[in-house]
């Protein structure tokens, strides 16, 4: 009724009032008694009744189809009884458990099979009957002073149709005017005044005369396969055409890979161990308990 705060046509007249109210009573039909606000309120409220008495005789509508179950997920027959069963648990239930339950290998023996094929690896490969390699291009030989290389070349290869050039630290062989068979660094020094190569048939044989012969060789030229210089058995026999003092050198060495190979002490640890007994003993108010050979 914010209409009524206007000035208009409406206040001019008679009092607005009783224009209101006869308007009220064509539309009504019926004497306003107390504010038509007031029983305009009334006959809503009472009005309600009738309105949800003619709603309760109305027919009722049709129920809406009622969706499709949705499909229940497959229980597996493994799963364990409910909380209310007091049965014992069923046997596949028992078998899946024991399945999951069954021993495999441990990441401790998984990493003891890596470490010793790294180690393996790390030794080399197995020396051939000469204490050497034999590799697709070349093989080798060696002895405690000398190692002998033999390169396979085309039949009917002749000495001046070959590219050979020896060195202090380095080697190469090979045909002129084709790359070469080998061509690298060498991984141990040698003589070069005392080396030397000739044709065997369709073989270079070369001579290579060690400058430390105290060792074996892991291998001729660097970036080949090395050897288990650990599995290279010297012939014993040949010790007695050493002179005393490399003989007892060649003994010792043997000796110490026979003995890392065994997991035992070397003759040097050996040693050691006998100097620290002796201390022990010289010296028994002193604790030892602690004592590492090192």
């Amino acid at each position: 009724f914010g209409f009524l705060k206007r000035k208009s046509n409406f206040f001019k007249g008679d009092d607005p009032s009783k224009r209101v109210l006869e308007a009220y009573k064509q539309v009504a039909g019926e004497p306003l008694k107390s504010g038509f606000l007031g029983k305009a309120v009334t006959s809503s409220a009472q009005d309600k009744p009738a309105e949800a008495k003619a709603a309760a005789s109305a027919p009722a509508p049709a129920p809406a189809p009622a969706p499709a179950p949705a499909p229940k997920p497959e229980t597996p027959t493994s799963t364990a009884a409910s909380p209310s069963s007091s049965g014992p648990e069923p046997s596949s239930s028992k078998a899946v458990e024991a399945k999951d339950d069954a021993p495999g290998p441990s990441a401790s023996q998984a990493e003891e099979v890596v470490e010793e094929e790294e180690e393996k690896k790390d030794k080399g490969i197995k020396p051939n009957a000469g204490r050497g390699a034999d590799y697709a291009h070349y093989s080798w030989t060696q002895t405690l002073s000398e190692v002998t290389v033999s390169v396979p070349v085309p039949a009917g290869t002749k000495a001046k149709m070959m590219d050979v050039v020896i060195g202090k630290n380095k080697l190469k062989v090979g045909l002129k005017g084709q790359p070469p068979i080998i061509d690298g660094e060498l991984t141990e020094p040698i003589k070069v005044e005392d080396c030397l190569w000739n044709m065997e048939g369709s073989t270079v044989e070369l001579s290579l005369q060690k400058q430390d012969g105290m060792h074996w060789w892991g291998a001729v030229v660097k970036g080949d396969a090395v050897i288990d210089t650990q599995k290279v058995e010297p012939e014993n026999s040949k010790l007695t055409d050493l002179d005393p003092e490399t003989r007892q050198t060649v003994e010792k060495m043997m000796f110490d890979q026979r003995q890392k190979a065994l997991g035992l002490p070397t003759s040097e640890e050996m040693q050691k161990q006998d100097m620290l007994k002796k201390f022990m003993a010289a010296h028994p108010e002193m604790d030892f308990s602690k004592a590492k050979i090192m």
